[in-house]
């Protein structure tokens, strides 16, 4: 079996970061779309069979705009970084409807630093209180859980949220802003024939959290 990714996304995208302007990127669409969009496109499509058997809920949709795959696009309107490109492929595998930031799966390729994901990053509020009320309610659920969490750079509170106890057992869960786990692979990896069970293996490690959290915000798993 042929592999989707090939050395020369990663070139592009090394090349990317340093020529980031549309004239550059114009100039270049035909690499990005042979080395980047086409295998991406192909690559959620075949995830679609493996994603069915972790979670029949969650989609990927290999449509171009508005599906899986993520917009390189940046949105500059409100950043003082008006760099027109990301510098990394992105896809994410949610429930219909939810938007990357929902707990499905994610897939991020960027030379040296490639990864899958799973959890919630910077939740609204009343999100973040269903799943801190559904580790209270739920806590022999939520123990054996807990140790996929490994976000370094996770944000969180200095003192417990208001409402809940202070000598909670899992107090500093409580804290946590972010919420999630992830999975390294070396560009390597994301360039052998293998990858797709690769990644495939990587969300069935990281879907009991991806269902906790999915119940805690009434979401089917």
């Amino acid at each position: 079996m042929p592999s989707y990714f090939t050395p020369e996304l990663f070139r592009f995208l090394v090349r990317l970061k340093r020529n980031n302007d549309r004239d550059w990127f114009l100039a270049h669409r035909a690499d990005y779309e042979t080395h980047l969009l086409k295998p991406a496109i192909q690559f959620i499509t075949d995830f679609a069979s493996p994603l069915y058997d972790i979670s029949p809920y969650l989609v990927a949709d290999p449509r171009m705009t508005r599906g899986s795959l993520v917009r390189i696009y940046r949105d500059t309107r409100f950043s003082s970084d008006k760099r027109p490109y990301k510098s990394h492929l992105a896809m994410k595998f949610s429930h219909r409807g939810k938007d990357v930031h929902s707990p499905g799966f994610y897939l991020h390729i960027e030379p040296g630093g490639c990864f899958a994901a799973s959890g919630l990053w910077h939740p609204e509020p009343p999100t973040l209180l269903k799943v801190r009320n559904a580790i209270v309610e739920r806590c022999d659920q939520w123990r054996p859980i807990r140790k996929l969490l490994n976000w370094d750079d996770a944000t969180k509170l200095c003192r417990p949220p208001r409402g809940f106890p202070c000598d909670h057992e899992f107090v500093d869960d409580l804290k946590l802003r972010d919420l999630g786990t992830a999975i390294e692979f070396t560009d390597t990896q994301v360039c052998t024939s293998k990858f797709m069970t690769t990644f495939s293996t990587a969300c069935k490690k990281m879907s009991p959290l991806a269902k906790f959290l999915s119940g805690a915000l009434g979401l089917p798993f």
